[in-house]
């Protein structure tokens, strides 16, 4: 499908910015289809992203939604699915307090992209493991991106990255990439 054009259903244009970067890799020309969509509540991010792919108007096109969350270890994984809303009701500061005297700052951001073409849904996954400093750092990027800090990277925040720094290792830029490789390959 190289060369081809597909869309995403997001009304979050950072999430767009950085799948459309990601995607350009493979020669996939992606465009925006701003949704506002009510999420179900499942501690399965593709099952999330697969029951909002469901719910839009199948009109042909090739279409995907992505769905991601911040785990924390230390919480059972909590927020995870659920994490906009955390972000949402307690901000970066509520989470760094709920942080505060845990010695376990182990973390993982996870992304789930589920892709409709013809009538068939892929899934695509990405992680990537870090930790939760004592402080925001960064102004770049977006969300958990001042308090996540990859195992790969060299010790600084996601929000302390360049969009680019953090497309060679983020959670969404690998599913991404999990779903530019399949769409070269497939017929």
């Amino acid at each position: 499908m190289r060369g081809s054009k597909i869309w995403m259903a997001t009304g979050n244009r950072h999430k767009y910015g950085e799948a459309k970067e990601v995607l350009s890799e493979y020669g996939i020309d992606l465009e925006h289809m701003p949704v506002e969509r009510v999420e179900i509540q499942s501690d399965d991010l593709s099952e999330i992203a697969v029951h909002s792919l469901r719910l839009l108007p199948d009109d042909g096109r090739p279409i995907m939604i992505e769905d991601a969350g911040l785990f924390i270890d230390s919480y059972g994984g909590f927020p995870g699915p659920y994490s906009e809303y955390a972000l949402r009701k307690l901000d970066l500061i509520g989470i760094l307090k709920l942080m505060e005297g845990l010695e376990d700052r182990g973390a993982s951001y996870r992304s789930a992209v589920a892709f409709k073409h013809e009538g068939e849904i892929q899934h695509f996954y990405g992680e990537v493991k870090g930790r939760i400093p004592n402080d925001m750092r960064g102004t770049h990027g977006f969300g958990y991106d001042p308090i996540f800090i990859p195992d790969e990277g060299d010790g600084r925040t996601f929000g302390e990255m360049t969009e680019e720094e953090k497309n060679v290792m983020s959670h969404r830029a690998r599913a991404f990439r999990n779903l530019g490789r399949w769409l070269i390959e497939s017929p």
